[in-house]
């Protein structure tokens, strides 16, 4: 087991314009034994970035390669050309490209939101090698009031002058996460941050792309309804054991989602934290607990 990771790179295909095509760097982490056959991928949520995964990378690097890209547009990772490429098909089109360069017979993912959706989406692909799907307070259906909480602050320009600062913004919009300890919420929020000097004054800023929104922002109650169909078509073709998990407060993942993705598709096997949202973080030990009895059972 190592307590930090190596920050690691692949080149992945974009199409900036319909004649046109590039390449972008996604950075990862990686975690544990860099010969290790059994890998584990853990993709974020929308915002977020691969350091989220730091307490659960550490509990199951002595049993796995863990690999926690940053989706482009986040973190260590480039920017795309142009932003309406960040969407769902793009992020599995990297994802596929990563698979490669891991060289993994089989691996295993856990998702948390957006992450979540990248895995289903790789599942579903024929002849994926993913062995056991983790999908983190997400599912087919996706709650709107959710969808306009998140539309709020997703972009909009963000400057804090110290890490405390932002601490307590990110904390204003992330409450649902459930409780944390000071020092699991600084240490969640500092790879959040990136250097930003504005009038002569140093501070942070997000460390995202603000043009991630702009897809977001584009899709009307049509585009999510034909989404929704794609996502359970998607679900409904899984075979491999999944584990559903669901903040008991969430407002993006119902629990009538819930409960009836435990009914068709995989069958997933749900479990609800008490006093959660969305998205549990997976740094609290009950949390890490019950994904790595799923993983290594």
């Amino acid at each position: 087991m190592t307590d930090q990771p190596r920050l690691k790179h692949v080149q992945c295909v974009d199409t900036p314009s319909p004649t046109r095509m590039a390449l972008h760097r996604m950075a990862y982490w990686e975690w544990g034994d860099p010969a290790n056959p059994r890998v584990l991928v853990c993709a974020h949520g929308l915002a977020r970035q691969g350091r989220d995964f730091d307490t659960l990378a550490r509990a199951l690097s002595g049993a796995y390669r863990v690999v926690c890209p940053d989706v482009v547009g986040r973190g260590r990772s480039d920017w795309l050309r142009n932003p309406i490429g960040y969407q769902v098909p793009q992020y599995i089109a990297d994802m596929v490209t990563l698979l490669a360069r891991l060289d993994a017979g089989s691996v295993d993912w856990v998702g948390t939101s957006m992450g979540a959706l990248i895995g289903l989406g790789v599942a579903a692909l024929a002849g994926s090698p993913l062995r056991r799907l983790v999908l983190n307070d997400i599912g087919p259906t996706i709650e709107a009031a959710s969808l306009v909480r998140i539309g709020t602050y997703l972009g909009t320009p963000a400057h804090w002058r110290t890490l405390d600062e932002a601490a307590a913004a990110i904390w204003a919009i992330s409450s649902s996460f459930g409780p944390h300890t000071r020092e699991q919420w600084l240490a969640l929020t500092e790879p959040q941050l990136v250097p930003d000097e504005q009038a002569g004054q140093a501070g942070f800023k997000p460390h995202y792309d603000p043009g991630i929104a702009v897809p977001f922002h584009a899709v009307t109650p049509e585009i999510a309804k034909a989404g929704e169909a794609l996502l359970w078509q998607a679900y409904d073709s899984l075979s491999l054991p999944t584990l559903l998990l669901r903040g008991a407060d969430s407002d993006l993942l119902s629990h009538a989602t819930a409960q009836a993705m435990t009914e068709r598709g995989p069958r997933a096997r749900l479990v609800e934290f008490a006093g959660v949202g969305h998205a549990p973080t997976l740094v609290q030990p009950d949390q890490v607990q019950v994904v790595r009895e799923f993983l290594l059972s």
